[in-house]
C-alpha cells in the first residue's frame, strides 16, 4: 500500500500522523478483503482550508472533520470483484496499484472532537482516516442501517489496532 501524505497545517501530534495513516489504511484494506496493493493520497490541513473544499465541491461554507473523494466506484460496497473490468480508470499504469481515492482531513477538527469526546487525538485521527478508507470503499452512511454498517467496520478496525477510546 502507498500513501502520499501531504501535511499542510503541520500536524504536531505527539505521534506520527503518516505511521498511523498507514497502518489504519493497511488494516481497513486487510478488513475488507482487498485484493490489490492501493494507492490513497491524504491532505491533513486546517478548517480554513477543508470549508474552501467543502465549499468548491460540495457546495456546503462550514469546516468539516473529513471529506473522502472515492475514485472507484463500486457496484456493492467492499466488493472488489469487477476492478480489472476498468483497469484503465481505477489502476495506476506504473505501478499497478488501485488508486483509492484522496482524503482530507481538519486537524483543527481532530484536536477539537478529541477534547469533545473523552479522547486521544490519535484515536480521533485514526477513527477519521478509518471511516474515510471506508467511504473510499464504497460504503456510506446516508440511511441508518448503512450508517450502522459503517459504525461497526471503523470500530473492527480500531479494535485491531487497539486504538480504543482512552
Amino acid at each position: 500500500m502507498t500513501l502520499y501524505m501531504e501535511d499542510e497545517a503541520g500536524a504536531g501530534f505527539s505521534f506520527s500522523a503518516q505511521d498511523i495513516a498507514e497502518l489504519v489504511c493497511r488494516t481497513a484494506l486487510e478488513a475488507e478483503g482487498c485484493p490489490y496493493e492501493a494507492q490513497v493520497n491524504l491532505i491533513l490541513t486546517d478548517d480554513a482550508g477543508i470549508r474552501e473544499l467543502n465549499r468548491e465541491m460540495r457546495g456546503i461554507d462550514r469546516a468539516t472533520d473529513v471529506l473522502s473523494f472515492p475514485n472507484v466506484d463500486f457496484e456493492e460496497a467492499g466488493v472488489f470483484g469487477s476492478l480489472e473490468e476498468r483497469e484503465a480508470d481505477y489502476f495506476d499504469p506504473d505501478t499497478g496499484e488501485l488508486i483509492l481515492g484522496d482524503i482530507m482531513i481538519s486537524l483543527d477538527k481532530v484536536r477539537e472532537q478529541a477534547e469533545s469526546y473523552g479522547h486521544s487525538q490519535k484515536r480521533e485521527f485514526a477513527f477519521l482516516v478509518a471511516h474515510s478508507m471506508l467511504h473510499l470503499c464504497g460504503y456510506d452512511h446516508m440511511e441508518e442501517a448503512e450508517a450502522r454498517e459503517m459504525e461497526r467496520r471503523q470500530e473492527e478496525i480500531l479494535t485491531r489496532l487497539g486504538i480504543t477510546r482512552d
